[in-house]
């Protein structure tokens, strides 16, 4: 008989930790001169869709998908010029977030594996 196997929701701690993670993310974003401007100004609504996105992503709960649909994601940034500069900064905090909350293997490597693929994915400017 085969184990079930945690889901990243539940290896971590559940949706505190991804609340956490979201906080750290986007307290980074908040005083980063090359980026911050393509965020809004207040930035809790970003916060609070960050996590709810984050828990449901990673096995928790479909409130980011009853409150607002198919995350869509490319859709959702296409109106912002995202580059490989701006992909590589948006990951570099995201990065740093997770190393901030000591996330532990293999929760790690998978999620630090998701933010890469999917920041590339939202690259939508040509810089060559």
């Amino acid at each position: 008989m085969q184990v079930p196997q945690l889901t990243i929701f539940e290896q971590v701690g559940g949706a505190a930790t991804f609340i956490r993670l979201a906080d750290e993310f986007y307290r980074r974003i908040d005083t980063d001169p090359d980026i911050r401007g393509m965020f809004p100004a207040d930035l809790t609504g970003a916060k609070e869709r960050l996590g709810l996105f984050l828990i449901q992503y990673f096995g928790g709960p479909s409130t980011y998908s009853e409150q607002r649909g198919h995350p869509r994601l490319r859709m959702r940034h296409v109106p912002f010029s995202i580059g490989q500069a701006e992909r590589d900064i948006w990951v570099g905090h995201m990065l740093g977030a997770i190393d901030s909350l000591g996330i532990e293997e293999p929760a790690r490597t998978q999620m630090i594996e998701y933010f890469e693929r999917g920041a590339t994915f939202m690259i939508n400017r040509d810089d060559s």
